[in-house]
């Protein structure tokens, strides 16, 4: 309960206080490249219920669905502002929208496509769809960089799924089993200082 409070409150402010920000991203979206402002695509939540997560849009719209589900290095699917709104990671403040929804956490396991939750370990999938997904977990500090590391791979699905996947799921489980409000906050002032570092 203090947790969905705490969503609640904090999606609802961080949207208030970021709307002139997201005024200005979708103008320099649509200044940029046409197609819509925002990017939706289907990610498992919690129990396995699938749900459409909000980012702003950071690929031209005409490179359409088909294409890697990883984004590597400098994908050139990527628009001018797409690349900014990456690096500074601003293209996934729309999902404070999921979160006033119901469907994320501000912190929680990052949601993943349904083709990389199949692959979850039985137990480990139980564990990790028992929350929320958030916004921001410890594996989003861990891998702050993860695009450039994949980009240095001769495979870079094989790197993820056998090297990162692992690594991430370790740490969501981690995360489930000690989470606590505390931790939440620690967390967030965590990829707060990543942010601006």
């Amino acid at each position: 309960m203090a947790k969905r409070l705490f969503d609640l409150l904090g999606s609802a402010l961080a949207l208030l206080l970021l709307s002139p920000l997201f005024a200005l991203i979708a103008v320099c979206i649509k200044a940029d490249s046409p197609g819509p402002v925002f990017f939706r695509q289907t990610r498992v939540g919690r129990a396995g219920a699938p749900f459409r997560i909000f980012k702003f849009r950071t690929m031209y719209a005409s490179a359409g669905p088909p294409g890697p589900a990883l984004t590597v290095g400098a994908d050139p699917r990527i628009t001018g502002a797409g690349a900014v709104l990456r690096r500074l990671k601003l293209d996934e403040l729309p999902q404070f929208i999921n979160v006033l929804l119901g469907q994320m956490s501000i912190v929680g396991p990052r949601p993943e496509v349904p083709k990389y939750v199949a692959l979850y370990p039985p137990e480990t999938r139980a564990i990790v769809l028992s929350v929320r997904p958030g916004i921001t977990d410890p594996a989003s500090i861990t891998y702050r960089a993860e695009s450039a590391i994949l980009a240095r791979s001769s495979d870079p699905e094989q790197s993820y799924i056998h090297d990162i996947m692992p690594v991430k799921l370790r740490l969501a489980v981690e995360y489930v089993q000690h989470a606590n409000f505390w931790r939440d906050l620690a967390i967030v002032w965590s990829t707060v200082r990543v942010l601006w570092h």
